[in-house]
């Protein structure tokens, strides 16, 4: 039971400890693993447990005798991840590396369970026609009524019975690869030992067949779509070399392929770039040619001629000056001995003066070719210049040319270096095909088993028993999911959570009065805790006025309130115990005078209230039954009236303990609740359900009723496990042991 001391001792004068339902003190067992309510569950479901568990062992063992003992045949096979080549290829490389050796030999296992290689093993065994495969295989082999609606039946009826053996054998088929391990095993189970080793000897040969012919398709459509891929490449190197050499002819280009180590290169000559570089050369030189001549020119354009030296130097001056001397000599003596006049000295001065004439002439036609030399030079070089330009002009658009031409080349390479790697790599799929080992190796055969694999008597008992003790958990899960009832304390705060404040147990001999009497009694002593703990509610003590209503009747709220009353008065305080149930009262049945008036009459105004206030055998303990029963109680206990009479009550008691009508279906208690300090809940152990527990919490809290706890009544350790059948027999009679 809860303890209110500590919460005692924080309450101010006057308040007292009120719990809202839904928010009540859990106690770290109630809301973690407890074992000592696991402990109760289980002790009070031993039996459905019990018979749970029995009746599974008891279907693991039909089951057992039963079934159709199976035989596995067992093949085993070594799957390598690389295959071993006789023709080791140059530049290669392993195809799978160590990382991805898991998912190889995952994809192998795979292969092994593929529809194909069972269909190739039902093919190869003409297993679809046996009648004794498919009751072996625990199947139905389809007849010829299964096929319907289609014309050609025997077609159809085949191809059912084909796929049908498939899924069977598939489904019969099991493969294991150990971690770590690259060998297969390849499982097949049936009721036949026989047939089952030899379909597993089946399956690893038609694994290997397979594997090996994948590997030979796989070089031949290599070799097919390499062989494809070689003729597209050399229909684009000829396309892109015929562009090439058709550009390198529009554009005047001259292609030249390297000699030597120099082989594989490609240049090319261009006429305008060489004809540019020549007629350039050749400019420069006429401009060098003419400014010679300028100068030769400049030298002797205002000299005279004989003053020349290159006519000077001129043979043909030379000989006419020589003779024009020898003239005059011949003149100068012909003088000397005649006149002028004379035949002889006129002819001499008519020789001597053409003499003079011819060295005029020519020295002039000496001076006049240098002139003549400049004029040409000049002339040259400016039809030299001309042509360069003209050159200059046409290599700038021969190097436009020339990007078109180099992308073409690019693209003519490019195919090239394409044509000659495929070219490369047929010749090796050429030279390889069929060199290749197979990378997958029959270890072990599968060989008859001697004993079935099951059924395994001992494996399904242990199995039945497990899953026995799971649907006896899943069980009284759900049992204790739905069973609403409030049992045992735990069940008051777990499930109400609202703090115990008593706990009442069930009485010997069934006779509540009689075990009241008897202060020694169980009865006696669990209501002497509640009023303990009544009185820890409030820092002065037990509230002034307390409620005590339950969720329906004879919960024993009335016998509760009665014995509280009693428990309070020993203290000297005088206490007035009030039955406000005006539908169904009981106090009046236990004073002295069953008849007398009491609160209906006080509130309707026909008495008052110190004449309807009866005394009892106990010091400082009144009674004030609830006759004459109204007509509409409700309306009594809402009125103004009634509220006047409850402070007149309180001015001339110091506690005032109210019997209230059950909550549910009835607005009594909600007004009634309303109106007191605390309100004490009484729960029957096992009887009540807990949605109307719930529920009746629900109204008290619309109310804004006081509520401080629960009351567990009619508690019966006898049926709560072994942890309260010590409690109720050891702490309530602690008194009556003998040490």
């Amino acid at each position: 039971m809860t303890n209110f001391s500590g919460a005692r001792d924080m309450l101010a004068p006057g308040q007292v400890a009120v719990f809202e339902p839904g928010v009540g003190t859990q106690d770290e067992a109630s809301t973690g693993f407890n074992l000592r309510r696991i402990w109760q569950i289980v002790n009070r479901n031993r039996l459905f447990i019990g018979l749970i568990i029995v009746g599974m062992l008891c279907v693991g063992f039909l089951a057992t005798i039963l079934m159709v003992p199976q035989y596995v045949g067992t093949a085993r096979v070594l799957v390598e991840q690389e295959t071993e080549k006789i023709i080791e290829q140059q530049g290669s490389s392993s195809s799978s590396s160590y990382f991805d050796a898991d998912r190889f030999l995952q994809t192998q296992v795979g292969i092994i369970q593929s529809r194909s290689l069972a269909l190739r093993v039902v093919d190869s065994g003409k297993f679809a026609a046996k009648s004794e495969f498919y009751a072996a295989m625990g199947g139905k082999m389809p007849q010829a009524e299964d096929v319907e609606g289609v014309k050609d039946i025997q077609a159809a009826l085949a191809e059912m019975r084909r796929n049908t053996a498939t899924e069977l054998l598939q489904k019969h088929l099991s493969v294991d690869l150990p971690a770590e391990s690259r060998l297969v095993a390849i499982n097949v189970k049936s009721s036949d030992a026989a047939l089952s080793a030899r379909l597993a000897n089946m399956f690893a040969n038609a694994f290997i067949e397979s594997n090996l012919n994948r590997q030979v398709d796989s070089s031949a459509y290599a070799r097919q779509f390499l062989q494809q891929q070689l003729a597209d490449a050399r229909v684009h190197l000829e396309n892109s070399e015929r562009g090439l050499n058709q550009y390198s002819r529009a554009a005047g280009l001259i292609r030249l392929t390297g000699q030597g180590q120099n082989a594989d290169q490609e240049t090319t000559l261009s006429i305008t770039n060489d004809t540019l570089v020549q007629v350039n050369s050749a400019a420069s030189q006429a401009t060098a040619d003419k400014i010679a001549a300028k100068d030769r020119w400049d030298a002797v354009s205002d000299v005279p001629v004989l003053s020349m030296s290159q006519v000077l130097q001129n043979p043909a001056i030379q000989a006419l000056i020589e003779q024009r001397g020898k003239l005059e000599g011949q003149l100068a003596d012909e003088r000397a001995r005649h006149l002028d006049d004379f035949p002889g000295v006129v002819a001499l001065k008519a020789q001597l003066t053409e003499t003079n004439r011819q060295i005029d002439v020519v020295g002039r036609s000496i001076k006049n070719s240098m002139r003549l030399d400049y004029e040409a030079a000049r002339q040259k070089e400016e039809t030299l210049l001309g042509r360069v330009q003209e050159l200059r002009d046409a290599a700038m658009t021969e190097q436009d040319r020339g990007v078109q031409y180099s992308v073409l080349k690019r693209v003519r390479d490019t195919n090239r270096a394409l044509y000659d790697t495929l070219l490369s790599r047929y010749n090796e799929l050429n030279a390889t095909s069929g060199s290749a080992f197979n990378n997958v190796s029959l270890v072990d055969q599968a060989e008859m088993p001697k004993q079935p694999s099951s059924p395994n008597l001992a494996l399904n008992l242990v199995l039945s028993l497990l899953v026995g003790v799971g649907l006896a958990g899943i069980f009284i899960t759900l049992r204790e999911l739905l069973d609403d009832s409030i049992r045992v304390p735990d069940d008051v705060e777990t499930k109400l959570s609202l703090p115990l404040l008593g706990l009442i147990p069930m009485p010997a001999d069934a006779d509540v009065d009689e075990a009241l009497t008897d202060l020694k009694s169980g009865v006696s002593e669990a209501y002497n805790s509640l009023s303990a703990n009544l009185r820890l509610l409030s820092a002065e003590g037990a509230p002034r006025t307390i409620a005590f209503t339950s969720s329906q009747s004879g919960e024993g709220k009335s016998t509760t309130a009665r014995a509280v009353s009693q428990r309070l008065s020993q203290n000297g305080r005088r206490v007035l115990l009030v039955d406000a149930d005006l539908r169904r009262p009981t106090l009046h049945a236990r004073m002295s005078s069953k008849n007398k008036l009491g609160l209906s009459a006080v509130i309707s105004g026909d008495l008052k209230l110190e004449d309807a206030i009866e005394t009892s055998p106990f010091d400082n303990l009144y009674y004030l039954s609830a006759l004459p029963q109204p007509a509409d109680p409700s309306m009594l206990l809402g009125s103004t009236r009634f509220d006047a009479v409850f402070g007149q009550m309180k001015n001339m008691f110091d506690i005032i303990i109210v019997d209230c009508p059950p909550v549910l279906g009835l607005s009594d208690t909600p007004l009634l609740a309303s109106r007191t300090e605390a309100v004490v809940f009484i729960v029957e152990a096992g009887q009540n359900h807990r949605g109307g527990i719930k529920a009746a919490l629900r109204r008290l809290a619309m109310a804004k009723a006081h509520l401080v706890g629960a009351v567990l009544t009619k508690f019966d350790p006898k049926d709560s496990g072994s942890a309260y059948k010590y409690y109720g027999y050891s702490y309530y009679n602690y008194e009556q042991r003998h040490d």
